[in-house]
């Protein structure tokens, strides 16, 4: 196991050498992070902004689409390496050329060339400035089980009047005879959260390269710890 980990921390370096870091072009092209938590900062007029720390570890390239083998360009990034008894045989062949065993996270971005990019290769933060618009997106916190009330902002029922046991009852949830059925899609209680959300247009307010910390106004999908995909804003050009 020893040798193994020797070997890919080797190969790492050599991929490092070769080179240390990449700057993926397109509009689909991004950046994986870690939401590291909120803070505030004062601009300089003194004004307190709210901003989420966005904890930008190295992300690896792992493998490069061309057009001619897979049909489209793109660049498959992996971000937090595992170490080398938690990681699959076939996920040890798939990451030999960057360098590590295996990731926790994989993402895919389209890009518009692929010239100059190598497995191996690592993403830079240079990829946004500050004051550049960012589209984030994640995972968000899961809920659980909820009622109408906390997953759809239902009023519920009566609280006085004789109203018993249906202060927070959605009401009816269908017809009479014809059409006998509640139709799909209708709200109702169920699974809330822990779904994709992005949001969009938040504005870069600082970065940190020395810690490789980005700073976004406002909030961000997901619970602390969570694996964040940074991209260019698409609706806002700055």
């Amino acid at each position: 196991m020893s040798e193994q980990v020797e070997q890919s921390q080797k190969s790492a370096t050599a991929a490092d050498g070769a080179s240390k870091a990449v700057q993926l072009a397109g509009q689909k092209a991004g950046i994986l992070g870690k939401k590291s938590g909120m803070t505030q900062v004062f601009n300089k007029d003194g004004d307190v902004i709210p901003v989420t720390v966005i904890d930008l570890k190295a992300s690896i390239v792992t493998q490069v689409k061309t057009k001619e083998r897979d049909g489209y360009e793109a660049v498959q990034v992996g971000f937090e390496p595992k170490k080398a008894q938690r990681t699959t045989k076939a996920d040890k062949g798939h990451f030999k050329k960057s360098g590590a065993p295996g990731f926790y996270t994989v993402r895919e971005f389209r890009v518009d060339t692929i010239s100059g990019i190598a497995e191996g290769a690592i993403i830079s933060i240079d990829f946004v400035k500050e004051g550049d618009f960012v589209d984030v997106t994640a995972i968000s916190k899961g809920k659980g089980f909820q009622g109408g009330m906390k997953r759809f902002n239902m009023a519920g029922g009566f609280k006085t009047h004789g109203a018993s046991v249906c202060h927070r009852s959605l009401g009816s949830i269908g017809n009479r005879a014809d059409p006998g059925k509640t139709f799909k899609n209708k709200k109702m209680p169920g699974q809330m959260g822990k779904a994709q959300v992005t949001v969009q247009n938040l504005k870069v307010i600082g970065i940190d390269k020395e810690n490789n910390l980005l700073l976004v106004h406002g909030s961000v999908p997901g619970p602390k710890n969570g694996v964040v995909t940074v991209r260019k804003a698409i609706k806002n050009n700055g």
